[in-house]
């Protein structure tokens, strides 16, 4: 029998807009223009590394400018190829629709393992890729802003934005050029955990809504659930930390590229991830049971399963032995379309990509902000707001002296209350805020058509209604 053919990714994401836009009463014309990548550059350059030049080669792809900027990470992979890149963009420009950051799609990668590599060659090498993208305009406040993606950080994006303000030293706003930058060099508290926590928040959305829980064959909150995660990297730890932390969450299973652990109890994800740091993989981690073959752990009985790491984890291959009922992808394109399309059949939930590890560029939006306002966040209003609350607290306390044993304020309240929100709370304000409203759009279009049967043709109606809008108010 010939084996069924794996589709791509960028073939994946490819049939997920095909499917949605097929309900959709949009002219074929504009429904081509939306799905087409707008411009892919390919730059190939050369930095001098122990005595002699190496050649690199880097790509910026530009998926839609029904607004600008466009907005998209830059990843540092060796497997990184245009159809990733191109891809990535797609589903960077539906992100944004979605969650309501007025941006397009964009997004950039570097051929090149970063493990090769000293810390100062990598700077070398950032500051060459970022000069040949500035001067073609693919990294500028008002036209192309990356931010931090597989492979890359803080430290590699304080070096785009100094590159940057070198090559524009009269703009004013050349920290806005990209986003994910360390707080002392104009980023913004909480851009480093975004994508975990908008996946925590993404969650407690989802099991605020009984009917939703039902339909993945669950019942109550998420305090106790099993939850199995692939990939303990910066989206993945964060999540889990606070689905455990917070929410009172087992995390029951981690998969990384050397194994996997595991353990009913739950296992103690600061003391692994502080394992991984120190050894680079999970193997010889003390507690929990080992296992050899990683992927399989994907496959055990739990109540959440969370990819939180690489492209088509879930795929052909092994969709049907998938207990999971529900799925929350915090990586990009973690299932293929042919293992969407199995599990599906199967009747799991799945909360798609495109909603729920839009919690990065979100936060990027408000660091984008931060930066053209030139003023940290809670710095107007934060002991204003102090002011205000102090005088319902001495009313207060008027009250409870009055009142003698009859009455008393609740131990805490009184400095829980004066408290004036800072940049780190309200940046979780405004995440919280748009998680919320995001799944309610697509909750909307899930529950009120007899034709869409899930959250992720839900996701893509909604975004590509919002950029089919922005490109008629153009004119096109």
């Amino acid at each position: 029998m010939a084996e069924i053919k794996e589709p791509s990714f960028r073939e994946s994401v490819n049939l997920m807009f095909d499917r949605a836009v097929g309900l959709m009463d949009i002219p074929k014309g504009l429904k081509e223009k939306i799905r087409v990548c707008n411009a892919t550059y390919t730059v190939r350059f050369g930095v001098r590394l122990r005595g002699e030049i190496h050649t690199f080669t880097g790509y910026r792809s530009v998926h839609s400018e029904h607004m600008e900027p466009v907005k998209g990470g830059i990843r540092y992979a060796s497997a990184v190829n245009q159809d990733e890149v191109e891809a990535l963009s797609a589903l960077m420009t539906f992100k944004c629709a979605l969650v309501e950051t007025p941006f397009g799609g964009s997004k950039g990668g570097l051929c090149i393992n970063p493990r090769d590599y000293e810390e100062h060659e990598l700077e070398l090498i950032t500051r060459r890729f970022t000069y040949e993208l500035v001067k073609r305009d693919l990294i500028h406040p008002s036209q192309n802003v990356p931010a931090p993606d597989m492979g890359t950080g803080e430290r590699e994006m304080a070096w785009i934005a100094d590159q940057y303000a070198r090559m524009n030293t009269t703009d004013i706003n050349a920290r806005a050029c990209v986003t994910g930058k360390p707080t002392h060099a104009g980023g913004i508290a909480g851009r480093v955990e975004a994508t975990g926590r908008g996946v925590q928040y993404a969650l407690r959305e989802f099991f605020r809504h009984p009917d939703d829980v039902a339909k993945a064959h669950l019942r109550g909150k998420l305090k106790d659930k099993r939850i199995i995660i692939q990939g303990l990297g910066n989206v993945g730890y964060h999540a889990a930390k606070f689905l455990t932390a917070e929410d009172g969450a087992k995390i029951t299973g981690i998969v990384e590229w050397d194994g996997a652990l595991t353990d009913p109890d739950g296992l103690d994800v600061e003391a692994v991830r502080q394992w991984i740091t120190e050894n680079g993989g999970v193997k010889g981690y003390g507690d929990g049971e080992f296992v050899e073959n990683g992927p399989s752990v994907l496959e055990a009985e739990c109540d959440i399963l969370i990819p939180a790491a690489l492209e088509g984890v879930i795929n052909l291959g092994n969709a049907d032995r998938i207990k999971a009922p529900l799925i929350i992808e915090a990586a990009n394109g973690p299932l293929t379309s042919g293992a969407d399309e199995i599990l599906r059949k199967k009747g799991t939930v799945i909360i798609p990509d495109l909603y729920a590890n839009a919690g990065g560029v979100t936060v990027s939006y408000f660091e984008w902000v931060k930066n053209l306002s030139h003023i940290r966040f809670g710095r107007m209003q934060r002991r204003q707001e102090e002011a205000r609350h102090q005088l319902v607290v001495d009313e207060l306390e008027r009250l409870d002296r009055y009142l003698g044993d009859a009455w008393s304020m609740t131990p805490q309240f009184k400095e829980k209350y004066l408290r004036g929100a800072d940049e780190l709370e309200l940046v979780r304000s405004g995440l919280d805020d748009t998680m919320r409203t995001a799944y309610q759009s697509m909750r909307e279009v899930w529950h009120a058509r007899d034709d869409v049967p899930d959250l992720r043709m839900a996701a893509y109606i909604v975004a590509i209604n919002r950029v089919a809008a922005s490109y008629r108010a153009k004119g096109l």
